[in-house]
């Protein structure tokens, strides 16, 4: 999971970043999300919320 930073970072934002990850790997993230996001991308909280909600419009 440490190389998810690098492996979606290609100048967009870090929220941007973890949204496109969460986006491709949601059957296999840990729960809680938030949490995980955090940790992985270096997010604040609103941050990390704001990366789920990215997520969820790209699936629907």
């Amino acid at each position: 999971m440490a190389d998810a930073t690098s492996a979606y970072h290609n100048g967009a934002s870090a929220a941007t970043c973890a949204a496109r990850w969460l986006a491709e790997n949601r059957d296999n993230c840990p729960r809680p999300i938030v949490p995980v996001l955090r940790a992985m991308f270096s997010l604040s909280a609103l941050e990390a919320v704001q990366a789920i909600r990215e997520a969820n419009a790209v699936q629907r």
